[in-house]
């Protein structure tokens, strides 16, 4: 079994996940539109506690970004998870 990256290795991850977000407009706003946040509250927004483990959780909730993602980092999606673990404990909606 993988164990857990560093949380500067988990944050890292985070933070080329938002870029990759950022990067496309169509891959951005639904990001957006699911945390409420605007193009002017993002930077803010980023600074704030669990801020990086929803990015991770937004890629990892569609198998398509998450695999998008993954292969353009050449990571394992599985690394992706890890990460989210790190930074934040289990999902909202699941159990601990």
């Amino acid at each position: 079994m993988a164990r857990l990256p560093t949380q500067q290795d988990a944050e890292t991850l985070a933070l080329r996940a938002l870029g990759f977000l950022a990067a496309e407009p169509e891959r951005l706003e639904p990001f957006l539109a699911t945390t409420g946040l605007g193009p002017a509250t993002l930077r803010a927004a980023a600074s704030e506690p669990g801020f990086l483990a929803a990015v991770l959780d937004h890629i990892g909730g569609s198998d398509s970004l998450l695999l998008e993602f993954a292969g353009n980092l050449g990571v394992s999606p599985e690394a992706v998870a890890l990460a989210r673990d790190r930074l934040g404990g289990p999902p909202s909606g699941e159990a601990p």
